[in-house]
């Protein structure tokens, strides 16, 4: 679907730095005169939101990774009815803190065979990517014990420990390479206004 928005999204593991540098590139956009819509997954409207708590809280193994898919899936779904679409058939520049590429990662890798399962799902109920994505790369042991030191509620992914952030990081590193024309890498492993820098840099240049 060709809409006359732009959407950008921000991926990486737990810990990279995404969600801040998502928020910077807002206000950076916003200054320079661009109508900025700013949301996240797993939420980003009413529905989607009551979600987040559903999944993001709680025990490790409260949830399959199949149904853990089909939660996200339906807050997914919400979130583009109610936020995403509505933002680009306006003609705004949508950011979103994570969107099916997470999924592909931190569901689709978690059981064999489980990836063709998202992207089948993805296909079916959701049919949109973002115009461009930013991927934040970052060391997983750095990551995770950023993520860990946030004690915010919502680290239930994070429990998983450092193998499943290492092979996240790895996941999104193949997706980047999958997808070369979607993707553009930022090294998060810098100070912050290193990495606002480079991020700023890559999309006004793409938004050009």
């Amino acid at each position: 679907m060709s809409l006359p928005g732009r959407f950008i999204s921000f991926e990486g593991i737990d810990g990279s730095g995404k969600s801040t540098q998502a928020r910077r590139l807002a206000a950076y956009l916003e200054g320079q005169g661009h109508s900025v819509v700013l949301t996240r997954e797993p939420g980003g409207s009413p529905g989607a939101e009551d979600i987040r708590a559903l999944v993001l809280e709680g025990d490790p193994d409260r949830w399959s990774p199949e149904t853990e898919l089909l939660l996200f899936t339906a807050a997914r779904r919400d979130h583009l009815e109610r936020t995403i679409r509505p933002a680009l058939e306006a003609g705004q520049i949508v950011i979103c803190d994570r969107f099916a590429d997470s999924t592909r990662m931190y569901q689709g890798l978690r059981l064999t065979g489980l990836r063709a399962l998202v992207d089948q799902l993805h296909d079916l109920m959701i049919g949109q990517e973002p115009d461009l994505t930013v991927l934040i790369d970052m060391d997983p042991e750095i990551g995770l014990s950023r993520a860990l030191g946030r004690n915010g509620g919502e680290e239930r992914f994070e429990s998983f420990g450092n193998d499943l952030q290492a092979r996240m990081r790895a996941g999104f590193l193949d997706l980047a390479a999958e997808f070369p024309d979607r993707f553009v890498t930022i090294d998060g492993g810098r100070e912050l206004e290193e990495v606002a820098e480079d991020v700023t840099r890559a999309v006004t240049g793409w938004l050009a």
